[in-house]
């Protein structure tokens, strides 16, 4: 009998390229940006193309850092690799002077202290490399 190993894989490596590396970028300055499509509105997380025209887009602007939780969905238990170990909310969060929103983990401490408008703020991990999770999480303003 003849027996040969089957490795399937797809062995690729990907530069960030000046949108997502931008946002990277902001990221470990503690600062979110997103980009402005052909309509004006501005998406966040910034997207190399516009979702309705599939034109190319370039206009980087700044938003946040503050934002409004739109939709969330309260973690009792959170697992292993939840960004939080303690129970939390994943939100979708339009950071202020954006059109759509992001996800994000939120530290509200009960399910009471959340809702859709909550106000919201970044909580930036202590040394960041340019990568999503140097945004931690968010915690409710104020």
């Amino acid at each position: 009998m003849l027996v040969a190993p089957l490795v399937i894989e797809y062995p690729f490596s990907r530069t960030t390229g000046p949108v997502v590396g931008a946002f990277l970028t902001g990221l470990r300055e503690q600062v979110l940006v997103g980009i402005k499509g052909a309509d004006g509105r501005v998406l966040v997380p910034p997207t190399e193309y516009d979702p309705e025209t599939g034109e190319d887009l370039h206009e980087m602007v700044e938003v946040g850092p503050a934002g409004t939780v739109t939709t969330w969905a309260w973690v009792r238990s959170p697992m292993p690799k939840h960004p939080l170990d303690r129970p939390f909310a994943w939100a979708l969060i339009r950071p202020d002077g954006a059109d759509t929103p992001m996800l994000g983990a939120v530290d509200a401490g009960s399910a009471d202290a959340i809702a859709t408008g909550t106000r919201v703020e970044p909580v930036w991990r202590e040394e960041r490399e340019g990568s999503i999770t140097d945004l931690s999480h968010w915690k409710v303003a104020g």
